[in-house]
C-alpha cells in the first residue's frame, strides 16, 4: 500500500525541530512564513496545514537546499496577531519526509508523504519497555535540575504510555542542538531513537550537575549588584534567542528608525513625546505598549523626506508611450504637455524639496473610457518616462470613510487607511499613485469615501492630510495621482471638480487589428511558450476574431480570445498533433474556437415602417439599437416597454406630443390619431436603459408608424428633443459613433451642437461617415424618412368583442 502524498506549503523553523504528538506555539515574522500561513488558513478544516521542517542555516532566506527533508505535518489550530507578525499553535500530527520542494506564488512547497515509526522485531518489545523506563526517570530528573516541579514532571510524562510519543515529547524538549534533534526526528526505529535519548539525557544531566556547581561559586563570589547585572544580561540573551526585545531595545530601535526618517519639525515633537511614553510604560502590565509601538514603527515607515528624482526626457517619454499602447494620440499629446511643464519647473538652481514641490504642483489626472482601452497602463508608462516609483490602489467597492482615512488607534486592529499604506509600500514620497474605478466607490452608513477623497486629491489641502490612525499631517502634495474611471456618471460632482479628465476613446477595428498585431499575440505566444513560426495568425483571421468574439470597446476580451487560440495552438503542438499551427481563415478559427460567441447589430435589411436606428453608449463602448413602434387599436395612449428610465420614458411622451401636435404637417392622417394605442418598444428588455438622447429616434418611429413613411435603415441617429421639435445636444459622441461605424451604417444624424465633438474621432472613422446636423425634429424627418408613404398601410388587427 503506497503512501499518502500531501502538497503543503512550507513553514520553515528557525533553531527548533518539531516532533509529531505536540501541540507547539510559533511566532511567524518572516515573508515567506506568512505567506505560507495564509494559503494554509485559506483551506477548511482539516486542510489547515503546514509541512513544519527546520532550517540548516538561519542566516539566510530559507530555500530549497536550506531545508532538511524529514519535517512534520502541522494543523494551525490557533492565530493570533503579534505585532507585524503572527502567533500561531501548531498541532504536529505525523512524520513525513519531503519528496521535493517547489517554489510557486512567492511561497515555498513540499511535495511529501509520510514516514511511520518502522515496525519492531520480534523479541525487541521488553527492551523497548526497559529504555522507555529508563528515559522517562532521566528526564524527570534533567526536569528537576531545570527547576521543574517534580510532581508536575511525574504527571506529565506518567499520561505518556507509548514509547514513541514519549520519546517525541522528550526529544522535544530536550535542550539539544539542532543537528541532533533532527537525528532523532529521523530515526524510525522507536528503540534506537530511545536508546540515542538516554545518552542525550545522561550527558544533559552531567551537564547540568556542572552548570549548577559553577552557579553556585559565581553567586557566592559575586555581590548583589552584580548578581542584578548578570540577570539582566542573561535576560537579554534569553530574550535574544525568543526573538524578543525589552521595552529599552524597542525603544531605541524606534528612535534610530525615527532619527533617520528626518520628520518635519511639528511631527518630530508628538513622535518624541510617544516615545517617551513607550520608555514609560511596561509591555507585560500596559496593554498600550503594543499600541504605541505599532504606531511609532508606522510612522518611523513612512517615506516623510524620502524621494525620487524627476528624469524627464521627452523623447525618451514618447518612445516609451509608443512602445506600449497603440493609437492615443490626444492622451499622449495630454502627458507629454504635462511632462513638459514639470521639465521646465525643475530648470533652475534651487534646492532638491525645492524642486520636487515644483514638479508636484499640476492637476490631479482622470483617466475617463471604457475598460481594456489602457488607461491603468499609461499611469505606468508615466511612472517609467518620469523615473518614478508607480502604486495602485483599488477602490472598487470601497464602501466606508476609514478606507481613505483609516481607523483611531483607540479601535482594537486599528491600521491607517488605504493611502497611506500605498505610501508605505512604495517607500518614496513623490510616486505616481493611481486610483483605479474611482467610480465604483459605495456609500455606506459608516460614510462616504468619495467626501474623504475631496482632501487628497486638493493640491491645496493634501499637503496636510491627516489620516485617523497616524494624527499627523503628512505631505501628499508631491505625489502624482491619476485617477481612472469607467463612467463619469458615477464620480461625484465635487470631487470630479478637482480632476482634469482625459478621455480615453473606444478602439476602431482596424486599431485592435494593430494592437492584436504588435502586443497581444506576441505576449499569448510568449505566455505558451510558443516561438513565433509555431503560431502563425492572419489578418483576416484577427477581424473574425475580433468582430465575432468580442463586443467591446477596449481589448480585454480580444486578449481572452487569442489566449485561446494560443492554448489550442500549444496543445496541439504539445501532443504531437502538429508541428506548426497557422490561422488564415474564418474556418481556422471556427475550427479552434467553434461557434461565434458574439451576435452584434448591424443595420437592418431593408426600410421598415415604424423602425428606426438609434445609438447608444455604455462603460463598454458604443452600439447601435433598433426602436420600433406600432399602432395598435386602442384609447389613444402611449405603451413603452424594454425596461426603460424615467428619463426615456420621458423622451417618449414629448415624441407623441410632438407627432399629435404637428401631424398635419408631418403627413399623418387624424384618424391615424384617434382611437389607438401607440406601442414603442426598444429590445434587449432585459437590461435596463436610460437617457434623454434616444429621443430623437423614438420621435423618428413613431412619425414612421403614424405617416406610413419607411425609415432608411442606413442612417443611425440621437439625440434629445423638446417640445417645440427642437434637437438638444448629448453625451458619448465619440462612442456612439464609433459604435454605429462597427455596426456599417454609413450615415449619422448628429445634433448641430455635438458637431464640434467630431474632431476626437480617427480620421479613417470620419472618411468612411457622412455626417447630418440638425437642429430641429422637422430636419431629422426630412433625412430619415422616405419621402413617399408606404404602398399599403399596415394592417391592424381588431380585438374581437364579446356578443
Amino acid at each position: 500500500m503506497m503512501a499518502e502524498r500531501f502538497t503543503l506549503p512550507v513553514l520553515p523553523l528557525r533553531d527548533t525541530v518539531l516532533f509529531p504528538g505536540l501541540a507547539t506555539p510559533i511566532t511567524a515574522g518572516r515573508l515567506k512564513t506568512l505567506r505560507a500561513v495564509e494559503i494554509a488558513l485559506r483551506a477548511d478544516g482539516e486542510d489547515k496545514r503546514v509541512f513544519a521542517v527546520a532550517q540548516r542555516d538561519t542566516s539566510e532566506e530559507p530555500t530549497e537546499s536550506s531545508l532538511f527533508a524529514v519535517g512534520v505535518i502541522g494543523r494551525i489550530a490557533q492565530v493570533q496577531r503579534l505585532g507585524t507578525g503572527l502567533s500561531l499553535v501548531l498541532q504536529c500530527e505525523r512524520r513525513a519526509t519531503a519528496l521535493r520542494y517547489v517554489t510557486e506564488d512567492g511561497i515555498l512547497r513540499a511535495a511529501c508523504v509520510e514516514l511511520a515509526d518502522l515496525p519492531r522485531r520480534p523479541g525487541e518489545e521488553a527492551v523497548v519497555l526497559a529504555l522507555a523506563r529508563e528515559v522517562r526517570e532521566r528526564a524527570i530528573e534533567y526536569g528537576k535540575r531545570r527547576g521543574a516541579p517534580k510532581e508536575a514532571l511525574e504527571q506529565f510524562l506518567g499520561g505518556v504510555e507509548d514509547p514513541s510519543a514519549l520519546a517525541n515529547h522528550v526529544a522535544f524538549y530536550l535542550d539539544l542542538p539542532v543537528a541532533e534533534k533532527q537525528g532523532l526526528l529521523e530515526t524510525l526505529r522507536t528503540v534506537e531513537r530511545l536508546r540515542a535519548l538516554t545518552v542525550h539525557l545522561h550527558r544533559q544531566i552531567g551537564i547540568a550537575e556542572t552548570q549548577e556547581k559553577i552557579r553556585t561559586t559565581v553567586q557566592e563570589e559575586l555581590g548583589e549588584r552584580q548578581r542584578e547585572l548578570y540577570l539582566r544580561e542573561q535576560l537579554k540573551a534569553i530574550q535574544k534567542e525568543l526573538g524578543e526585545e525589552d521595552e529599552a531595545g524597542i525603544a531605541d530601535r524606534l528612535e534610530k528608525k525615527i532619527d533617520a526618517a528626518d520628520l518635519p519639525i511639528e511631527v518630530r515633537e508628538e513622535v518624541r513625546r510617544e516615545l517617551g511614553r513607550l520608555r514609560r510604560m511596561s509591555r507585560e502590565t500596559s496593554p498600550e505598549a503594543q499600541v504605541v509601538t505599532s504606531w511609532l514603527e508606522w510612522v518611523g515607515d513612512l517615506p516623510w523626506s524620502r524621494r525620487t528624482d524627476d528624469h524627464v526626457d521627452l523623447e525618451m517619454a514618447r518612445r516609451i508611450l509608443d512602445e506600449d499602447h497603440y493609437g492615443l494620440g490626444d492622451v499622449k499629446d495630454r502627458v507629454l504637455e504635462l511632462l513638459s511643464v514639470i521639465k521646465l519647473r525643475l530648470k533652475g538652481h534651487i534646492s532638491a524639496p525645492e524642486r520636487a514641490q515644483r514638479a508636484a504642483r499640476g492637476p490631479i489626472l482622470l483617466f475617463l473610457g471604457p475598460p481594456g482601452t489602457g488607461k491603468t497602463s499609461i499611469a505606468e508608462s508615466i511612472a517609467r518616462a518620469m523615473g518614478r516609483k508607480y502604486i495602485r490602489v483599488s477602490l472598487g467597492g470601497a464602501r466606508d470613510e476609514a478606507d481613505i482615512r483609516g481607523h483611531r488607534r483607540t479601535y482594537v486592529g486599528a491600521m491607517p487607511g488605504r493611502i497611506l499604506q500605498g505610501m508605505r509600500r512604495v517607500g518614496s514620497k513623490n510616486p505616481v499613485f493611481t486610483l483605479d474605478e474611482i467610480d465604483k466607490l459605495g456609500v455606506s452608513y459608516q460614510g462616504d469615501p468619495a467626501a474623504a477623497l475631496l482632501e487628497v486629491l486638493d493640491p491645496a489641502q493634501n499637503v496636510t492630510f491627516v489620516d485617523h490612525y497616524l494624527g499627523l499631517p503628512f505631505d501628499l502634495s508631491e505625489v502624482l495621482f491619476v485617477c481612472t474611471a469607467n463612467l463619469r456618471e458615477g464620480i461625484p460632482a465635487p470631487l470630479l471638480d478637482r480632476m482634469e479628465t482625459i478621455t480615453f476613446p473606444g478602439y476602431t477595428e482596424i486599431e485592435k487589428l494593430e494592437i492584436a498585431r504588435r502586443y497581444l499575440l506576441p505576449r499569448q505566444r510568449r505566455e505558451c511558450a510558443l516561438e513565433e513560426e509555431q503560431l502563425v495568425v492572419s489578418d483576416v483571421a484577427l477581424l473574425d476574431v475580433i468582430t465575432s468574439y468580442t463586443h467591446e470597446a477596449g481589448v480585454r476580451q480580444l486578449e481572452r480570445a487569442i489566449g485561446s487560440l494560443a492554448r489550442k495552438a500549444a496543445h496541439r503542438i504539445a501532443t504531437g498533433a502538429a508541428q506548426r499551427v497557422r490561422v488564415d481563415t474564418v474556418a481556422d478559427v471556427r475550427a479552434l474556437l467553434r461557434r461565434p460567441r458574439m451576435r452584434p447589430t448591424t443595420a437592418l435589411d431593408r426600410d421598415e415602417l415604424g423602425v428606426a436606428t438609434g445609438m447608444y453608449y455604455t462603460q463598454e463602448g458604443g452600439d447601435i439599437m433598433h426602436v420600433e413602434a406600432s399602432i395598435v387599436p386602442g384609447k389613444g395612449e402611449l405603451v413603452l416597454t424594454g425596461q426603460l428610465g424615467d428619463v426615456m420614458k420621458e423622451s417618449g411622451r414629448a415624441a407623441l406630443t410632438y407627432a399629435r401636435e404637428h401631424g398635419a404637417a408631418l403627413g399623418v392622417p387624424r384618424e391615424r390619431l384617434e382611437g389607438r394605442d401607440i406601442h414603442v418598444h426598444v429590445p434587449a428588455g432585459a437590461i435596463p436603459k436610460d437617457g434623454p438622447s434616444a429621443g430623437v429616434t423614438m420621435a423618428t418611429a413613431i412619425v414612421s408608424a403614424l405617416s406610413g413613411k419607411r425609415v432608411r435603415r442606413d442612417v443611425a441617429m440621437t439625440g434629445e428633443i423638446t417640445l417645440r421639435g427642437r434637437v438638444l445636444p448629448i453625451g458619448g459622441v465619440k462612442e456612439k459613433v464609433l459604435g454605429a461605424h462597427r455596426a456599417a451604417i454609413p450615415e449619422i444624424i448628429l445634433p448641430r451642437d455635438n458637431e464640434a465633438e467630431l474632431e476626437d474621432l480617427p480620421e479613417e472613422v470620419l472618411r468612411s461617415l457622412h455626417f447630418h446636423f440638425v437642429e430641429t425634429l422637422d430636419e431629422v424627418l426630412a433625412i430619415a424618412l422616405r419621402a413617399a408613404p408606404a404602398a399599403a398601410w399596415p394592417v391592424e388587427v381588431e380585438t374581437p368583442r364579446a356578443a
